[in-house]
């Protein structure tokens, strides 16, 4: 039976030749651009089609476990971010009561952005060890620290009981928690796009940041609800404490979870002999100068996704809350409430728009972000000083749009930019440098730029900054929707899938051949004539 297929018509009295040479199946011809061309790269080194050896086919419970897993640990760690950004303004009074609010506030702000100081230092500490003894295990460990240092905030006494040594012991738990998070979010991106069927990546990737704004909108709901029912004395006595040490359940739940998952695919097989020994060159001493060097263009992409993407986050969840109620005099119950509808409109679209970046790409989707945040970030910022409740919301609402769109593909991107061996320590570089450089620092920045500009439309000219220097990261990143990862087999979801995977292998390296032996008679036409 005659296989479909999509002809193209040749030219001249050659034409009927041609023609058969440029038969495309219809599966070969239905494949996206990147799709093709790295299946083709593949066969080519091969030197045939793909087997059943050659597929790997996640079974379904086994990659929920690690989605679910992955992305709880996330949850976690921004149901820390919520509530510190919803309760700076109460931590400032606790542990710097001698300063003045903007000072108060300001000095919050830094002990928030020192976590982010140790994050590349916790990137370039548990980064080549997930590439050395897996990613289950450094994930497991992360998730231990990241609960201790987050359990410890709920205990330390208040400056009027310990002096000095209050804000001392905050900024040790802060930084506890940021280096236990430099190989916490590229360690998680890692393991769910190895999990991931390469049709599906940006789909299952979006539940990471999924738990990431789902915790941060639970601490800022546990917040918003602990303002309505205790006064402001009471919030400052011992009301703070509360989210806090909510976070050691949540820290043994995740921890029992992460423990039961099985180490990632590609982590146990590399593709092929070639890449095991780039495996064992690149896991050497000489790591980070191997990444440095080879790995330099992707790591400078994915510092610029990283920006594009944190400037945004930070901005919504570390600096409205507190913009709002210090800068436009908004009342906190009503700031608070206007972040949270932000953060659940996140949630409800980063798995749709997930979805959509595995059927449009990666590229138009950060594009269509990028554009709208250059074109949006000002007139958000002006929604947002308007009376009233509409247009304020109008204008947190354009920000957590922006922000889903950044968030939705970046699991999926930023891990396919770096080939298997390297990718957790690559990951901690890149994603890390660029958080502590400009994503943590949004908050602490941004406020000190409002109070010396006297201009609270300043937050939206960073946006348009930031969107600007993304635009260009996304014009140099390459398409990796549906693209099988480097130094991983190609990933699916099924048994049929695979078959069919293998049929379309066969057609393409069918195809190979039939284009080199008309180019080899043609050559040979040419120089007999």
């Amino acid at each position: 039976m005659r296989a479909d297929v999509t002809e193209t018509p040749g030219k001249g009295s050659g034409g009927s030749r041609a023609t058969a040479a440029k038969q495309v199946p219809r599966a070969v011809a239905a494949l996206p651009r990147q799709v093709r061309d790295e299946l083709v790269r593949r066969l080519r080194r091969k030197g045939g089609a793909f087997t059943e050896g050659d597929v790997q086919v996640v079974k379904e419970p086994m990659l929920k476990r690690a989605v679910t897993a992955s992305a709880l640990g996330n949850c976690m760690e921004w149901f820390d971010f919520g509530v510190y950004s919803y309760l700076a303004a109460v931590i400032g009074k606790v542990f710097y009561p001698g300063a003045s609010d903007a000072a108060q506030l300001l000095a919050s702000f830094a002990t928030f952005a020192a976590a982010f100081v140790v994050r590349p230092l916790g990137g370039l500490f548990f980064g080549p060890l997930g590439d050395k003894v897996g990613r289950q295990k450094v994930l497991a460990t992360t998730m231990i620290l990241m609960a201790c240092g987050t359990f410890m905030i709920g205990f330390i006494p208040s400056y009027a009981t310990i002096g000095l040594a209050a804000p001392v012991l905050l900024l040790f738990a802060r930084m506890l928690q940021g280096f236990s998070t430099g190989g916490e979010y590229g360690g998680a991106t890692t393991f769910i796009a190895e999990y991931s069927p390469d049709r599906r990546r940006g789909f299952l990737g979006s539940w990471l940041d999924f738990g990431t704004f789902t915790g941060y909108a639970l601490g800022s709901a546990l917040v918003t609800l602990l303002n309505f029912l205790l006064t402001e004395s009471e919030m400052i006595s011992w009301g703070w404490r509360i989210p806090f040490l909510v976070a050691g359940p949540l820290g043994i739940i995740g921890l029992y979870m992460r423990l039961k998952l099985e180490e990632s695919p590609a982590f146990q097989q590399q593709l092929d002999e070639h890449d095991q020994l780039v495996a064992q060159r690149e896991t050497s001493r000489h790591e980070f100068r191997t990444i440095l060097t080879r790995q330099w263009q992707p790591l400078l992409i994915c510092v610029g996704l990283v920006l594009l993407y944190n400037v945004t986050n930070y901005m919504v969840t570390g600096y409205l809350p507190t913009y709002q109620t210090e800068v436009l005099g908004r009342s906190s119950h009503t700031a608070d409430v206007l972040v949270l509808v932000g953060m659940v409109w996140v949630v409800l679209l980063i798995t749709f728009i997930g979805r959509l970046s595995d059927h449009v790409g990666r590229r138009p989707v950060y594009r269509a972000a990028a554009i709208g945040q250059i074109v949006l970030g000002v007139p958000a910022f002006m929604l947002l000083r308007s009376d009233g409740l509409v247009l304020p919301g109008l204008g947190v609402l354009v920000l957590a749009t922006l922000l889903a769109g950044f968030a939705a593909p970046s699991a999926s991107t930023l891990p396919a930019l770096f080939p298997t061996s390297v990718r957790y320590a690559a990951m901690g570089i890149g994603f890390n440098f660029s958080v502590a450089a400009f994503g943590g620092t949004t908050p602490l920045v941004t406020e000190s730029l409002v109070a010396s500009s006297q201009n609270n439309l300043t937050p939206g000219v960073y946006l348009i900054a930031s969107g600007l220097i993304g635009l260009v990261a996304v014009h140099f990143m390459p398409e990796s929707a549906g693209v099988p990862l480097h130094g991983s087999q190609p990933m699916v979801s099924s048994e049929e899938e695979a078959q069919e995977l293998i049929s379309t292998s066969e057609q393409l390296e069918t195809l190979g051949r039939g284009s080199g032996s008309s180019s080899s008679r043609d050559s040979g036409s040419s120089s007999q004539s």
